[in-house]
């Protein structure tokens, strides 16, 4: 039995990212493909985002051209491709705040968004801070901090306060504080709706970008794993591996199972395809009688 099911849906893309950027101390190492990604989960009745992108307009298309992305595409186009549209999605988990993450909350209007409480109160504070001390801002378009509190006054977000179980059936929200950002979190899909699920899938948002954050760099297969955390942390790296262990514990140590969006070698684990538009879907999962959306 599995109740939803969950596709990695590909935005845009930055074709040349640092190395360095992604895995912590991989300095003049190179560049690697970065995919940007939102995720979308459906079943129960519910049709709900991890993350939402960002919206190639002002600020947003600054730091989009900033990082060298490319290819972008609206979600209606995006979503087009597994059949769904921005106003079916009810529900919108924010992993964190940067600007790739939480930039077009105007494009889904039926939604509820959740966002742990000290990542949208920090980046206010951080939005206060002397010129100087802006590095904190280096991904962060200050635009989306003042729609997030919009949301609030309209009713539409929720602060959540740690960790959030059964936010939607058999879908939990669990903190990772001064990590990768000040409120950080993951999304946790139970898929068999059990307490002890032996179905469990991992939505990892940026406190993983790759495989080899857990696996390590180059490891084996058969090896051990040494997790080396990205390399951007507005806290800590040592909250990072902290977190990775937190995340590796609840699917008993099976890595397969935590999905890392910015991940280009999604393809080769999950079923996949390429769009019209030059962009990746990823079927991790379906719902018990959903269609594949990427094969025939």
């Amino acid at each position: 039995m599995a109740d939803y099911s969950i596709w990695v849906c590909e935005y845009s893309y930055v074709p040349n990212y640092h190395k360095s950027g992604v895995l912590y101390g991989a300095h003049n190492q190179g560049y690697v493909k970065l995919p940007y990604c939102y995720v979308v989960i459906k079943g129960k009745g519910h049709v709900a985002m991890v993350d939402v992108g960002y919206n190639d307009k002002e600020y947003g298309k600054t730091l989009g051209d900033r990082f060298g992305v490319e290819n972008w595409r609206d979600p209606r186009t995006v979503m087009a491709e597994i059949g769904l549209s921005p106003e079916d999605v009810d529900t919108c988990f924010i992993t964190h705040a940067h600007f790739d993450h939480f930039g077009n909350v105007e494009d889904f209007p039926n939604a509820k968004f959740f966002i742990q409480e000290r990542e949208i109160s920090k980046w206010v504070w951080a939005m206060s801070l002397p010129d100087r001390m802006r590095w904190m801002m280096v991904a962060v378009d200050p635009g989306d901090i003042v729609r997030g509190v919009d949301l609030a006054r309209e009713r539409r977000l929720e602060t959540v306060n740690g960790a959030l179980t059964d936010v939607l059936p058999g879908i939990d929200l669990h903190p990772a504080e001064d990590s990768h950002t000040w409120g950080s979190m993951w999304v946790t899909v139970r898929n068999d709706g059990q307490v002890k699920s032996e179905d469990t899938w991992i939505l990892a948002g940026d406190l993983i970008y790759v495989f080899d954050n857990i696996k390590g760099p180059g490891a084996a297969v058969d090896a051990e794993e040494i997790y080396t955390p990205v390399g951007l942390a507005t806290g800590s790296q040592a909250n990072l591996v902290l977190a990775t262990e937190e995340m590796m514990k609840q699917v008993g140590y099976d890595a397969h199972r935590i999905i890392p969006i910015h991940e280009e070698r999604l393809r080769d684990t999950f079923p996949s395809r390429i769009t019209k538009e030059g962009l990746r879907i990823t079927e991790i999962c379906l719902a018990d009688g959903e269609t594949s959306k990427v094969s025939a």
